[in-house]
């Protein structure tokens, strides 16, 4: 059993502990081994890398003369430069001062300056860099939807589904995807009757048949939104809703209209879930969404994301185009953050937005129950979002420095010391003000 899906298995508070504790490593590792790395090739000796805080309980030093180390608190990490007085990266000037030149060469007070700003910068960068190949991994091993679409699996449905693994689709309802191409997820569907089922035209072994399945886009959950509507009573992907309010649906349109009409109010749904009918009841909340143009709008959700009842066979999607949407999502994460963070000062959209410890550790449990790769994306999506803020312009943070050494690079000289406590204090007192308030949004928001 892969160690990922085995996370669920081990229960309740555990299980979200330990998927947190997971990506939290491996996104600390990412940013810590780029300082370090970086430092390393631009002359800088570390003598201390460092997963986690507190009592040491491995470690071991290499042939340059590092300790690698995993701590007992795994909710960081750091790397510890000659030079350094403590984790926090605060310079030891008498230590320093009691050195060669040629030994100040390799601590970060002593560097030339390109060098430090180097490996200052290399940790946010680290992370972009590995979000990026997350999402190029992800891109080429689930490939690109083939052409002509060729049906894959057929997931388990309560109605009756003709097709077979390998048909190629040619036409639905008389209507050719071929008219449609890249475009028949928008302009076929909106075309197709809306009704219980659908003629299909497809090529099998060579021929054409028509044969008898639902609407492609049936209602059914193919992905779960954590810390949502749907998720909160326990609702599971593959679930096909069967009705609304006692109404049957049959298309996935069907059940965000009803979604939408409802405006928060309570709606009871039937689903069919493995050969059983089940009632919920659902309250649609209201969630601020990032549009394409910019800003964000306010719709209903209950969080779910719908998809067709087959899953398409997939082709090798090119290196080039997988490495281009890798780019492209992580630059879209990073926007997003940004116009977020810029909507929630403004007051455009709700504070509640802010996620603090818990609503990570709840969603990276909840990512890591739906799968390996929901999980790893998740790890990539985080990732992102950490180098981001660590670029943030705000001392204590890599964006701090970077603002100090541009500082040093325009006037010459270091911030004086009385302006650097003062700078390190009122930054350390905003970290930490902000990271209580998006504690609050964890315990307090609905």
């Amino acid at each position: 059993m892969e160690f990922i899906n085995a996370i669920p298995a081990v229960g309740g508070v555990l299980s979200t502990l330990l998927a947190f504790v997971v990506a939290l490593s491996v996104i600390v590792a990412i940013h810590e081994y780029g300082h370090y790395i970086v430092g390393r090739w631009s002359g800088i000796h570390a003598e201390v890398f460092s997963l986690g805080f507190g009592p040491v309980l491995f470690s071991r030093v290499d042939k340059r003369g590092t300790q690698w180390q995993i701590a007992a608190l795994p909710f960081g990490g750091y790397v510890k430069f000659l030079g350094d007085a403590n984790a926090a990266s605060g310079p030891d000037e008498e230590a320093v001062a009691a050195m060669t030149p040629d030994m100040q060469r390799h601590t970060m007070l002593g560097a030339p300056l390109w060098a430090r700003t180097a490996t200052v910068a290399a940790g946010p960068v680290f992370n972009f860099i590995f979000s990026i190949l997350v999402f190029t991994g992800i891109g080429l091993t689930a490939g690109v939807i083939k052409d002509p679409l060729t049906v894959g699996s057929v997931l388990p449905m309560p109605y009756n589904v003709d097709l077979a693994e390998g048909d190629e689709v040619v036409a639905i309802e008389g209507l050719s995807l071929s008219e449609y191409k890249a475009g028949y997820m928008d302009g076929l569907m909106d075309a197709l009757p809306v009704q219980p089922t659908l003629t299909y035209t497809v090529k099998r072994d060579g021929q054409l048949l028509d044969v008898t399945a639902p609407h492609p886009m049936t209602p059914i959950i193919s992905q779960l939104a954590p810390q949502s509507a749907a998720y909160d009573i326990d609702m599971k992907i593959g679930d096909v809703f069967l009705a609304v309010d006692g109404k049957d649906i049959t298309v996935f349109d069907q059940l965000k209209e009803a979604v939408v009409a409802a405006e928060g109010a309570p709606l009871v749904v039937t689903v069919w879930r493995d050969g059983e009918v089940l009632d919920f009841t659902l309250a649609p909340r209201r969630v601020d969404e990032p549009q394409p143009e910019g800003g964000f709008k306010t719709h209903w959700r209950i969080g779910i994301v719908g998809g067709m009842f087959f899953e398409p066979a997939t082709e090798y999607a090119g290196l080039g185009t997988a490495l281009t949407s890798g780019v492209m999502i992580t630059w879209e994460i990073m926007r997003g953050s940004i116009s977020g963070l810029y909507h929630m000062i403004t007051g455009a959209i709700s504070s509640c937005n802010m996620s603090g410890p818990l609503g990570i550790a709840e969603v990276s449990g909840a990512m890591a129950s739906q799968g390996t790769q929901s999980f790893i994306y998740f790890i990539g999506v985080l990732s992102a979002a950490v180098g981001l803020l660590n670029l943030f312009p705000i001392p204590v943070l890599d964006g701090g420095h970077l603002v100090f050494y541009a500082y040093e690079a325009v006037t010459g000289r270091t911030p004086s010391d009385k302006a650097l406590r003062i700078l390190m204090t009122a930054g350390l007192a905003l970290i930490l003000t902000t990271m209580l308030f998006a504690l609050s949004n964890d315990l307090f928001c609905p």
